[in-house]
């Protein structure tokens, strides 16, 4: 089983930062029938307390490090709050950089998505996250189409965008993320099974 999680830094259930990974999470499922992406929620985490930081921490916070020193890849959505990424992902960060260079990020293959209103919202919410990111000793993900500007005009059906360019986009990152998890860092990429190389709509949604 490969598991690759899922982190949004919306506090909107229905953001395009939630669809986003939430239809990245499927088109990471086509590629292989046992990946397994579930989604860490970073608001069940308490706030920040140095002084409570001490061995796995409150229990949300002990449940998030044990999920992720299992997992084999990250994925964290992230809007644009006036340039820069939300405290929800900065508080969650927070938690689980500790300690440093031994955290439950350490060596963990990690792709930052940014989806957020606005010709430049997504690309300004990515470099502050992946400094943190960094110094947490993560390993980042770098891909050229981890921007969706402008997603909230995007077309979607429930939690899944249905634009063939975005799906189109997801799916280049959903290779990168897989060619890059930690299971197995050189195997090929899976691709989705042969056809007319159309990504429909209803695969996703």
């Amino acid at each position: 089983m490969t598991r690759i999680v899922l982190m949004s830094g919306s506090l909107r259930r229905d953001s395009v930062n939630t669809t986003a990974v939430a239809t990245l999470g499927r088109l990471l499922a086509q590629r292989d029938a046992r990946v397994h992406t579930p989604l860490l929620d970073p608001r069940v985490l308490p706030y920040y307390d140095q002084d409570l930081d001490v061995a796995d921490g409150p229990a949300p916070v002990a449940e998030a490090r044990r999920l992720l020193g299992s997992a084999d890849a990250l994925v964290i959505s992230t809007p644009s709050y006036n340039g820069g990424a939300p405290g929800v992902l900065k508080n969650a960060l927070d938690w689980l950089s500790r300690p440093w260079g031994d955290s439950a990020l350490t060596g963990l293959p990690t792709a930052v998505l940014s989806a957020s209103p606005g010709p430049r919202g997504a690309a300004d919410a990515q470099p502050g996250l992946r400094v943190n990111l960094e110094r947490s000793g993560a390993v980042l993900i770098d891909h050229r189409l981890l921007a969706l500007g402008d997603a909230e005009a995007l077309p979607r059906t429930g939690q899944g965008f249905t634009d063939p360019a975005t799906l189109a986009l997801l799916d280049e990152v959903a290779a990168a993320v897989w060619a890059a998890r930690r299971a197995a860092p050189d195997a090929d990429v899976v691709r989705p099974p042969a056809g007319d190389g159309a990504l429909r709509p209803a695969t996703v949604v």
